[in-house]
């Protein structure tokens, strides 16, 4: 079966290169022009795609979460309502950020943590939906955004097998084309927590759609491994600056670190091969120098009868392979030979070289 993630000019399958989304969140602190510059910044880095996070504040939080005093030194606002909506952006922001991720090839799209979050996504045609960690067990949302037919990219942080299991139950039937990414939702969680041996389990239980890792810690190598394991959809946090403020800013990529993870999961694609054991051309000169050949151990005269302390084994190669050194024990030699001499393949009589299934040296 041969698993495939389509999502706006890119189907996704194992012998992909990762599509990598450079996750914005709300590192753009309310600010258009610092989102501009992330989604300019992210496609400098070579990312696939940018994501923003979108919530209806009002109907998501209730009033007593809503109005909770926030203290913390990355608070926008007063109350936690407040800090959330001065981090919102409206239609003409989405409209402005969308066409400049356009511009740049990239695709845009959206977390909906709230039903009105994906009307408001909807009505501006967005080409794909994430489904936050949070939202993994709310299965009426998830009926939802699928009804929309468009892609789905399901995190499952803090997650059981189940709910994921519950969450696959839900989508498939009413729009097969999700992948659901292995996720830790710390922030950032320790590295024994990332649980990377998830994505094989995902990819086994689920053998029809793509997997992937959405992957909080703040460096470069996991998404790698999780990549090897099988992940061909990353998700990473990018900011201009880990220093500024916001809860999100510190475990995520600047663009230094964003690039060199897009160029490193390009390599590992193509370094990856085919699983075949060959020798390559690039290969040949500096074997041949390390490489050993068997050579004479001395100076031999004609007609010696070749003992195992007449041979040794010497660099270069490209003679005779030292493997062969038992199908020249016991020749007569028909000529002399010089101390570092290079035994030779018609040295050996063709029917002993038959019998013994010679061959030149690999």
């Amino acid at each position: 079966m041969t698993r495939t993630f389509k999502i706006g000019d890119y189907v996704i399958d194992d012998d992909s290169d990762c599509f990598v989304i450079a996750e914005i969140g709300h590192n753009h602190q309310g600010r258009l022009d610092q989102a501009l510059e992330l989604v300019d910044a992210a496609a400098a880095c070579g990312a696939s795609a940018v994501k923003l996070q979108k919530r209806d504040n009002r109907a998501l939080f209730t009033e007593e979460m809503y109005n909770s005093v926030y203290n913390s030194e990355n608070a926008f606002a007063e109350t936690y309502g407040a800090h959330r909506d001065f981090l919102e952006f409206g239609r003409d922001e989405y409209v402005a950020l969308r066409e400049r991720a356009e511009k740049h090839g990239l695709l845009f799209f959206s977390t909906a943590f709230d039903r009105p979050s994906a009307d408001f996504l909807r009505d501006l045609d967005m080409p794909a939906y994430k489904i936050a960690s949070g939202d993994l067990t709310n299965i009426p949302l998830l009926e939802y955004i699928a009804s929309f037919g468009k892609p789905m990219v399901v995190s499952t942080g803090g997650g059981t097998m189940d709910d994921v299991r519950r969450a696959y139950a839900t989508i498939k039937p009413i729009n097969p084309n999700f992948t659901i990414l292995q996720c830790t939702s710390g922030y950032p969680p320790s590295f024994e927590e990332l649980n990377l041996n998830v994505i094989k389990t995902f990819r086994e239980e689920f053998p029809d759609i793509q997997i992937g890792l959405s992957s909080h810690d703040s460096g470069i190598a996991m998404a790698l491994v999780g990549y090897v394991l099988g992940a061909r959809i990353i998700e990473k946090h990018f900011t201009l600056n880990r220093a500024m403020k916001g809860t999100d800013h510190a475990f995520s990529l600047e663009r230094q670190g964003f690039s060199k993870l897009v160029r490193d999961l390009k390599r590992a694609r193509v370094s990856m091969g085919d699983g075949v054991k060959r020798t390559y051309d690039s290969e040949k000169a500096p074997l041949t120098k390390m490489a050993k050949s068997l050579v004479a151990a001395r100076d031999l005269p004609t007609g010696h009868v070749l003992q195992i302390d007449d041979i040794t084994f010497k660099s270069p190669g490209g003679g005779l392979p030292p493997y062969r050194v038992d199908e020249l024990v016991g020749l007569r030699l028909s000529s002399a030979m010089r101390r570092d001499e290079q035994f030779r393949e018609d040295q050996i009589p063709a029917n002993d070289r038959i019998a013994a299934g010679g061959g030149g040296a690999e």
